[in-house]
């Protein structure tokens, strides 16, 4: 059994937004920084990002990894925003063994560098970028079953002191997010959120009842109206299927006046 090791889905917010200041995700960078402060300094960082998906599981293998400055419309500090982490490559070799033993299929990229699903969260927590980290796409299938299966090869990950982060945004309705925000808005967005607080928080149920709640998430109350898309609910699968029980923690917060949450697996 691995020791101190943490998994944490997170919402990762509108771009830049979390570190320029915008008033609409105080509560995201307090969350982050208190999530640092409660948990074990890794001593290294694996993130699955909704912002980069490959037709097969694909591992950053960057000594250095660049930043990649995947948004677009901001103001010119956006893209100088710095994060010079080191990446790991004798981790990377470590998650090719696992998958390759669990049959699945995975290769490195040397050249691609972090998104901000990766930088944006880590500058919040861990400022100094003294941890090595690397990250590792999603499926473009978009199958929420193939996505729980990486969880469960992580499993055979045999590293202690690490942090999986599954990096997304529990809801993620880009049209919505620039509504008024009407009162059925928030109705669809409080209600999908009951639902996916009970499914990561209940201990009620079994490992194989929360996984089916996960598989077939699209039939939750305005699942499809939250997540049009799954990309950014998908890190969450990677999660479950990784700890197999309940979160430990969770935190229920508002970013850009929708509710959103964050879980948290301890000694995972």
């Amino acid at each position: 059994m691995n020791k101190n090791n943490n998994v944490l889905y997170l919402s990762h917010g509108g771009g830049p937004l979390p570190v320029l200041g915008d008033i609409k995700h105080r509560e995201m960078i307090d969350t982050l920084k208190l999530i640092s402060k409660e948990i074990e300094k890794p001593s290294a960082i694996i993130v699955f990002s909704a912002h980069w998906e490959e037709s097969i599981v694909t591992i950053l293998s960057n000594k250095s990894p660049s930043l990649l400055y995947d948004y677009y419309g901001f103001p010119e500090e956006a893209y100088k925003i710095t994060y010079q982490c080191n990446g790991n490559y004798d981790l990377a070799k470590s998650v090719k063994r696992v998958f390759d033993s669990c049959n699945i299929e995975s290769e490195f990229n040397s050249a691609r560098g972090l998104d901000h699903g990766v930088f944006i969260p880590l500058l919040l927590m861990y400022p100094e970028a003294d941890i090595p980290c690397i990250q590792i796409s999603l499926l473009k299938s978009l199958n929420p079953e193939d996505h729980i299966k990486i969880g469960k090869a992580l499993q055979n990950l045999k590293i202690d002191n690490l942090l999986i982060i599954g990096s997304g945004f529990s809801f993620h309705n880009i049209t919505d997010f620039f509504s008024d925000n009407s009162s059925e808005s928030k109705m669809k967005n409080r209600t999908f959120e009951k639902w996916l607080i009970n499914t990561c928080t209940e201990t009620k149920f079994s490992k194989n009842e929360r996984e089916n709640k996960m598989v077939n998430w699209d039939i939750a109350p305005f699942a499809r109206f939250c997540h049009p898309r799954e990309e950014h609910l998908l890190p969450l699968h990677i999660c479950i299927g990784l700890t197999e029980r309940a979160c430990d923690k969770y935190y229920s917060i508002e970013i850009m006046d929708r509710l959103c949450s964050f879980y948290l697996w301890q000694d995972a």
